[in-house]
């Protein structure tokens, strides 16, 4: 199994964390896959990664499938999940992977960024920017960038920053043309592998307008969209010292039927 973290997630993350330990105490091998600058070893040309960017994914996926004689699934979270349902779709047939599971996917991008800058989902938007700065800085101690470090705080939306840093960094022409190219959308009725999407209604990311419909989906594709679950959440109880997350039952549940396990 190869999971796919969130925007500047990690091991860390509380979702990643969790799915790797149930996967694990099921018997599954599985690892994560940082995105680059994301390992904690600083990347070593200017780019890094985006909501689009799918040949990381491709590279790692190859390594895999050469060196393990093993079928491969793979999940992914919210920026992951999007980066997943593109590479699927822009390969089709040719994945080499088993399957596919996407959790909280902001498949329009442009309706997910203005989603964020209402409501309650500022306080998302808030945060994420909070990391996205700190990683710029990083960076900019390195590679000269785009924009200026000292006027990094002028970017107070994620079309501003995606603007004036993502889309010239990794040769989109502006924030829309990036995300016109990198939203999954319009992938999903070209993927050719069992893919599964657990969705929320009340995904502070996204509107439900953005939401697929099934004229989106190929035949290889089931969404299944819950009343509630929020961003990566799907909490139903708790256990000791963590919540209990829904989540991970469903994609155990999910690996064994694909596998024909009873």
């Amino acid at each position: 199994m190869l999971v796919l973290h969130g925007l500047e997630g990690s091991l860390e993350s509380h979702y990643a964390a969790g799915l790797l330990n149930a996967l694990a105490t099921a018997g599954y091998n599985a690892g994560l896959m940082y995105f680059r600058g994301r390992s904690g070893e600083p990347n070593r040309l200017p780019r890094g990664y985006h909501s689009g960017e799918t040949g990381d994914l491709e590279y790692v996926v190859r390594y895999i499938c050469e060196r393990y004689a093993q079928p491969l699934s793979v999940i992914g979270f919210s920026l992951g999940g999007n980066v997943l349902l593109k590479w699927l779709g822009e390969k089709g047939d040719e994945t080499g992977i088993q399957q596919a599971i996407a959790i909280s996917v902001p498949f329009d991008l442009d309706a997910a960024a203005r989603q964020l800058d209402r409501g309650f989902s500022r306080l998302y938007r808030n945060h994420l920017l909070r990391k996205m700065r700190a990683s710029v800085i990083r960076k900019a101690a390195l590679h000269t960038l785009p924009w200026p470090v000292a006027r990094l705080e002028e970017l107070r939306s994620f079309r501003a920053f995606d603007d004036a840093i993502t889309a010239p960094l990794h040769g989109f022409r502006d924030v829309d043309d990036y995300y016109r190219q990198a939203s999954s959308r319009q992938f999903l009725r070209h993927i050719r592998i069992p893919t599964l999407i657990l969705q929320s209604a009340d995904d502070p990311f996204l509107p439900a307008a953005a939401l697929p419909i099934e004229s989106d989906l190929a035949g290889s594709v089931t969404l299944e969209l819950s009343p509630h679950g929020g961003h990566v959440g799907f909490v139903s109880g708790h256990l000791p010292f963590r919540p209990r997350y829904w989540l991970e039952n469903r994609i155990l549940e999910q690996l064994a039927n694909d596998a024909g396990i009873p």
